[in-house]
């Protein structure tokens, strides 16, 4: 069955409810086999906002990567997501990073994640879950971002 890293954010309401209630929502996706600790991180672009909790899923799902894509868009709005801007404040977030060794480039979906290997944001707990992106090990990854904020926190 096909294995996908999903990451997830949050800075509004209850972060850390919002993250258990999405892994869990997520399980009508497929299995979700283990997760990451969550990361508390600065905003990225937009910067007047609360800080946000990151986590990394790993699913196995039988869906394919755009079947995935809307499974995990309809997660989003029955949560509550309401569009707002890029970078801005959202009840919660879930980006496909990665997806076997699936490389796709549609209008809709990319995958890889196109900004995956530049934040630190998703590269710390996407490292405890995989050693590697492609051919490129993570720890060499996180040399590039080392500058940003992002420290674990204990599930509340």
């Amino acid at each position: 069955m096909p294995r996908a890293y999903l990451g997830l954010g949050t800075n509004l309401g209850d972060r850390h409810a919002n993250l258990t209630a999405a892994v869990a929502a997520l399980a009508a996706t497929g299995t979700v086999t283990r997760t990451s600790r969550r990361y508390e991180t600065a905003p990225v672009g937009f910067m007047q906002q609360p800080r946000f909790l990151n986590q990394v899923v790993e699913l196995d799902t039988a869906l394919a990567p755009l079947d995935l894509f809307h499974a995990v868009k309809r997660v989003e709005d029955e949560m509550g997501r309401t569009g707002t801007f890029r970078n801005g404040p959202r009840l919660i977030d879930i980006d496909i990073l990665l997806y076997d060794d699936v490389a796709l480039n549609t209008p809709v979906l990319t995958i890889p994640h196109p900004r995956l290997t530049h934040r630190a944001f998703v590269l710390r707990p996407l490292a405890e879950l995989i050693d590697h992106v492609q051919t490129t090990p993570i720890v060499e990854l996180l040399k590039r971002v080392h500058d940003q904020d992002a420290t674990a926190v204990a599930h509340q």
